[in-house]
C-alpha cells in the first residue's frame, strides 16, 4: 500500500489541500477546530507526516503566563504541590504554559498582598493559597480591574470581584473527620482541635462541619475550643503538649491546619493509650510515617495530581472566559488514608 499523501489527508479531513499545507507550515493561521479535524484524520489514515503535524499544532497553541503563590517552601505538602503544579503545566495540552511559582515565607497580609500585586502584573492569571484579609481582597480586586483573574487554592477567598476556587468541600472534610472519631474512638472523652489560623476559611469550614456532625450525633464527646498554631510546628507542639498535660480525659486530636509535624512530635513523645485517635490533614512523608507508626488514625488529603491539573486548567479557563464570566469553581473529591492503605 502506498503511503497516504497530503491529498489523501485533504480528502479524509474534508478540507482543501491548501488548508492542510497551512496547518503543516503555520498552524496558528488555521482555526483550532480545523486543526483538530486534520490531526484526527492524519491519525486515522497513518499520514506519513504525523510527527511534523503534531509539532506544528503544538507550536500553534496559545501561550499563557500563570502565577501561583503557595505557602512556605520548607513545608512538605507545599513542596509536593509545587512539583505537581510544574508537572501539570508542562503536560497541559491546550496551551503553552509559563509557570511562575513562588513560595511565600512571610505570611503577614501586607507581604502576601504585595506579592499578589507584583506577580499579578506580570501574569495572565493568578492562583494563591492565603488567609482571608481585607488587604488581600483589595489586591485581588486590583488585579481583576487590570484583567487578571485570581483563583483561591485550598482555602476559599472573597473579594468584591468574583474569586474562583479549586479545592475540597471543607464542610464535608470536617464531618468526615467527626465520623471517624465517632466510629473509631472507644473512649468518649474530650477532643482537642488545632487550627492553623482562624482566617483560613477552609479550616473554619472544617471545624464547622466537625461540630455539626456531633450536634446531630450525641456520641458523648466534649469538643474543646479550637486553638491556633499560626501555621507553626513549634507552636503546634507546645499546644499539643499542654492539651495532653491539662486534659487527662483527652481521647483524641483533630489537626485541621498547619503545624501538624509539631503536633505529631508531641504525640509520639507522649506514649499514648492505643485507643487515642488522631485525625489530620494532608498526606506527605511525616503523616504517612505517623499512620504507619500508629500515631495517626486517619488522614484526609487533597489528591495532589488532580489539584494541580485542575488548577492549571481553571486558570486558563478563567483567562479565556474574560472578566464577565463569573468565578470558575472546581470541587475535588478528597482522599482518605489509614495505616493499611499507605
Amino acid at each position: 500500500m502506498k503511503r497516504p499523501t497530503i491529498a489523501d489527508l485533504s480528502k479524509e479531513s474534508g478540507v482543501s489541500i491548501s488548508t492542510v499545507n497551512r496547518v503543516l507550515k503555520d498552524a496558528s493561521q488555521v482555526r483550532e477546530a480545523t486543526r483538530e479535524r486534520v490531526m484526527s484524520a492524519a491519525q486515522r489514515i497513518g499520514f506519513y507526516g504525523l510527527g511534523t503535524l503534531q509539532h506544528a499544532i503544538r507550536e500553534a497553541r496559545p501561550s499563557y503566563s500563570l502565577g501561583i503563590l503557595l505557602q512556605q517552601g520548607h513545608r512538605g505538602f507545599y513542596r509536593d504541590l509545587g512539583r505537581a503544579l510544574q508537572s501539570a503545566a508542562g503536560n497541559f495540552q491546550d496551551a503553552k504554559i509559563e509557570l511562575k511559582l513562588e513560595f511565600l515565607e512571610d505570611l503577614m497580609p501586607e507581604a502576601v498582598a504585595a506579592r499578589i500585586t507584583d506577580l499579578g502584573t506580570n501574569c495572565d492569571a493568578l492562583a494563591l493559597v492565603s488567609s482571608e484579609h481585607p488587604l488581600i481582597s483589595t489586591a485581588i480586586d486590583t488585579l481583576a480591574a487590570a484583567g487578571v483573574p485570581a483563583i483561591a487554592l485550598i482555602a476559599p477567598l472573597t473579594a468584591r470581584t468574583p474569586v474562583g476556587f479549586v479545592g475540597l468541600d471543607n464542610w464535608k472534610v470536617g464531618r468526615t473527620a467527626a465520623w471517624a472519631f465517632e466510629k473509631i474512638c472507644r473512649n468518649r472523652g474530650e477532643i482537642g482541635i488545632l487550627l492553623g489560623h482562624h482566617r483560613f476559611r477552609n479550616q473554619e469550614l472544617n471545624e464547622a462541619g466537625f461540630r455539626s456532625y456531633f450536634r446531630e450525633v450525641d456520641a458523648g464527646f466534649t469538643l474543646l475550643e479550637p486553638q491556633s498554631t499560626f501555621e507553626s510546628a513549634a507552636v503546634a507542639r507546645e499546644i499539643t503538649q499542654h492539651l495532653l498535660a491539662s486534659h487527662p480525659n483527652l481521647s483524641g486530636l483533630f489537626v485541621s491546619g498547619g503545624g501538624i509535624t509539631g503536633a505529631l512530635s508531641a504525640l509520639r513523645e507522649a506514649h499514648l493509650h492505643p485507643d487515642f485517635v488522631c485525625v489530620g490533614y494532608e498526606l506527605f512523608e511525616p503523616t504517612r510515617a505517623a499512620l504507619i507508626d500508629g500515631i495517626m488514625t486517619m488522614v484526609i488529603s487533597h489528591p495532589l495530581k488532580d489539584l494541580a491539573t485542575m488548577t492549571i486548567d481553571t486558570l486558563v479557563k478563567s483567562k479565556r472566559a474574560g472578566p464577565d464570566s463569573g468565578a470558575q469553581n472546581q470541587i475535588l473529591d478528597f482522599d482518605i488514608a489509614v495505616s493499611q492503605s499507605v
